[in-house]
């Protein structure tokens, strides 16, 4: 659009108008287009790979599932009780038919996110027992807080997924919690969201409610949502997480396949072969997800963590984990499987500078190292015990940081830029030229939640520290929220689904297992 066309359409009360007014729109999947950083030559890349290949034939995976042995029997490995002797060659073939890459359909088609190659994603955190709350309080979460962060992961452009129990709400019994969660999930955002893996029975109950609001004909060729399953690393699988893997992998759905490390306790106090080890838990878990369902999406996946030799606590930021991300999405890459990780973690007790760094180290370091499933993006701290809803929104802004750096410099407007050079000349200033004017919003960064001003101004203004202002844009998300409104019949299944469940399942403080 020329200059004169806008004049026309508003001038600059017009552009004045437009940029003001609130814009919650979700950015599109992250296409990086930087450089990746890959420490790992060719060499090191199949010794790394020999490596993990040799753990998986001669020391074996435990499988503590019966089904899941009986599968690897028909499957051609060796099994001696519970553990599993993987040849390379059947690993080799079973990976081979995962997808490189896929699409996640959300309810709502625009808001659809392609995964894979150079294609990737921002989610939330998960999992926190403890909230820090609108008044920067640390407190047991409610249904209502998990409610609150999926109305804020739909509002927040660069968060591309509403995830699942953000935090944990302790005013509903543990048996009955995974329906409350999705659908709590499924009716505050239209984006894609995560289903519970917390027993096998948890898993079904999701992919039963994902089949009521999708269809189930959908599920077959459509994923959905996405399941984490986790190792005990190591070298353990249990049979909670690999029924789950079934439940999701049966339905066509894709599950994180992710070794739980924590760097020189359950892995080797060395960053090399603790990714040899991860990598191979990880290898086993992806292979089998094949062996459940031929063709069936998957993502390498892991949790990772080193642990303070001084006090055995996880660490987070260091410049080991950075280290193992970058080796990871070498070898992520090497088999041809999207990967996860962790984007924003940290140790911190307080939304202070300890986890602004921490989270900011790890974000820099997974977009370099060219993760896909880019998860615990938003709100973590504390090592994950509870979630911060002014780190949340911070975090959520640091990965439009993020996003816009893995775009990579624009080329666009390059001939009207020099131009302006020629305009202003010696001496000038760019500030009032027409090229300024129509590009300024989008050639720099103009963070929301950073305050630049002088100190004068900022005085003026209050004073107020990045938590309160944080928490102040919190509060106004939350007023100009607008519900998007599930369909009336499924919404109405649903809830008659999630009824009849509670009914069949006892209300108990316990995971349900056989209901």
């Amino acid at each position: 659009m020329s200059v004169a066309t806008r004049s026309r359409s508003g001038g600059r009360a017009g552009r004045r108008a437009i940029r003001t007014a609130p814009d919650h729109a979700m950015l599109p999947g992250l296409t990086r287009k930087l450089p990746l950083c890959e420490p790992l030559d060719p060499d090191q890349i199949e010794r790394l790979d020999d490596a993990s290949m040799k753990i998986l034939e001669e020391v074996g995976i435990v499988f503590r599932d019966p089904v899941a042995l009986d599968d690897w029997t028909k499957a051609g490995a060796r099994v001696d009780g519970e553990r599993v002797y993987l040849d390379r060659g059947l690993v080799r073939e079973l990976i081979s038919t995962i997808p490189s890459s896929f699409t996640y359909h959300a309810r709502n088609p625009e808001k659809n996110v392609p995964l894979g190659g150079n294609r990737s994603i921002f989610v939330p955190m998960t999992g926190a027992p403890f909230i820090r709350d609108l008044n920067d309080e640390r407190r047991n979460p409610t249904l209502a807080d998990l409610a609150m962060f999926h109305k804020l992961s739909h509002m927040l452009p660069a968060l591309h997924s509403s995830a699942h129990h953000i935090v944990e709400p302790y005013d509903h019994p543990i048996s009955h919690r995974h329906l409350r969660i999705t659908y709590s999930s499924m009716k505050h955002s239209d984006k894609t969201f995560m289903g519970m893996t917390t027993s096998p029975k948890n898993a079904e109950d999701v992919m039963d409610m994902c089949a009521i609001l999708f269809g189930e004909d959908y599920l077959e060729n459509h994923p959905v949502t996405t399941g984490n399953c986790n190792g005990n690393s190591p070298l353990v699988w249990d049979e909670t997480m690999l029924g789950a893997m079934r439940a999701f992998s049966r339905r066509n759905q894709p599950v994180l396949c992710s070794p739980f490390v924590l760097g020189g306790a359950n892995t080797p106090a060395s960053v090399v072969p603790a990714v040899v080890q991860l990598n191979a838990e990880a290898l086993s878990a992806l292979a089998y997800t094949q062996v459940i369902r031929k063709g069936t999406p998957a993502i390498y996946g892991h949790y990772l963590s080193t642990v303070s030799m001084k006090s055995g606590a996880p660490m987070a930021g260091t410049p080991e984990i950075s280290l193992m991300n970058f080796l990871i999405g070498q070898m992520a890459r090497h088999y041809g499987v999207p990967w996860r990780t962790s984007g924003s973690l940290g140790g911190a007790k307080t939304f202070d500078a300890q986890a602004g760094y921490e989270s900011a180290a790890t974000l820099n370091a997974v977009i370099h190292a060219g993760a896909n499933y880019i998860w615990h993006a938003a709100g973590w701290n504390e090592a994950g015990m509870h979630c911060s809803v002014a780190k949340f929104i911070v975090d959520a802004e640091q990965c439009a940081m993020a996003y816009r750096m893995a775009e990579g410099p624009r080329w666009d407007d390059f001939d009207e830029a020099l131009a302006a050079v020629r305009d202003v000349g010696p001496g000038g200033h760019y500030l009032g030229h027409p090229h300024t004017q129509e590009n300024f919003q989008r050639a720099f960064f103009m963070p929301e939640m950073f305050d630049n001003n002088s100190i004068e101004q900022w005085k003026a203004e209050g004073g107020v520290e990045i938590t309160e202002r944080a928490l102040n844009h919190a509060r106004k998300l939350l007023c100009e929220y607008e519900e998007p409104k599930l369909d009336e019949a499924r919404n109405e299944a649903l809830l008659d689904y999630i009824a009849r469940r509670e009914r069949e399942i006892p209300a108990e403080d316990a995971l349900n297992q056989d209901h």
